[in-house]
């Protein structure tokens, strides 16, 4: 080793979210046409996709098809899916549905999550118990996403303390993994690294995961500060879609191709095809009808054809 040497572990596991977060804040996109999204996303190797979210049509329309897509998941076994849900009510609906692996938004701070959920970070807190409860007698497990795990753009900068006392309590009431949401993508990799030391501490032996959103372009270094800290699951969005409903200026998250492209050009595996990747971009691209964010897209992959590589 020198001193130019990364730390970086032999493969990560990716998390795609564009299905869910990557589609919240867009135009109902026709069922069809997510069908064909998910048929390109799975051809990219990917493990682990949050399929949609159960919750209100009316707070997120674009997601009001939950039931239906749900009731195709099983044309592709080798995925692991699962579901995001805002309260028990969406869990009930999630298992019914046949999805049995959730994930529950709880945010630190009072001010979001009062805007995302309507309730207090305290009573959302203890809701993680019932809805654990119906994951794990469904045969699934449940992961609580703490948003605004950093910041919040109604109430400021979040204290670690209180990250902190939001994942403990989570763990005590059910949750089987945390994972660590940038909402509004205003962290850096200080704390990032910062934060994660802080909750593995609290919670040790529970798998601590990162979802981050790219919205003053730190997303990248984000991801890689997490990963030399030990994480190895993470979130990303095909194209770099996304955005939280209820978070003002909140942006997409990191791109799944800039993602790929940054480990695997590092030597570090993540199981899907750069090129497939950016294929079901391009389905994506075409099923929202507008340009993706992300600059690898646009780029186009690869700078150097590998051909020439020792040329």
């Amino acid at each position: 080793m020198n001193e130019f040497d990364l730390v970086l572990p032999a493969e990560i596991d990716v998390r795609e979210v564009g299905m869910r977060d990557g589609l919240q804040l867009e135009a109902p996109v026709p069922l069809d046409a997510k069908l064909e999204m998910l048929e390109a996303l799975v051809a990219t190797g990917v493990r682990r996709i949050e399929a949609t979210s159960f919750v209100s049509p009316k707070a997120v329309p674009a997601l009001a098809d939950a039931d239906q897509v749900a009731a195709e998941l099983g044309r592709w076994p080798e995925v692991h899916w699962s579901a995001l849900v805002a309260n028990p009510r969406g869990a009930v609906r999630a298992v019914d549905a046949g999805v049995a692996d959730l994930e529950y938004v709880v945010s630190a701070s009072d001010g979001h999550s009062r805007a995302n959920a309507g309730c207090t970070t305290a009573e959302a807190v203890g809701r993680v118990g019932e809805i654990a409860g119906l994951a794990h007698g469904a045969g699934g497990s449940l992961e609580v996403i703490i948003a605004t795990a950093w910041d919040c753009p109604f109430d400021g900068r979040t204290p670690i303390t209180r990250t902190v006392d939001v994942a403990r309590a989570a763990v005590t009431a059910g949750a089987d993994q945390l994972c660590l949401g940038d909402t509004i993508g205003t962290t850096t990799p200080l704390r990032v690294v910062q934060l994660l030391d802080a909750v593995r501490r609290a919670c040790p032996g529970i798998p601590v995961g990162v979802h981050f959103h790219d919205t003053r372009g730190t997303g990248q270094a984000n991801a890689l500060a997490a990963i030399q800290a030990g994480v190895t699951q993470l979130d990303a969005s095909i194209g770099g879609l996304g955005g939280c409903p209820f978070a003002p200026g909140a942006s997409g998250n990191i791109a799944t191709e800039e993602l790929v492209y940054m480990l695997e050009e590092s030597g570090v595996r993540t199981g899907l095809d750069l090129d497939a990747v950016l294929a079901a971009a391009r389905v994506t691209e075409r099923a929202v009808g507008h340009q993706l964010p992300s600059s690898l897209y646009r780029a186009g992959g690869r700078s150097v054809p590998r051909a020439l590589e020792t040329r």
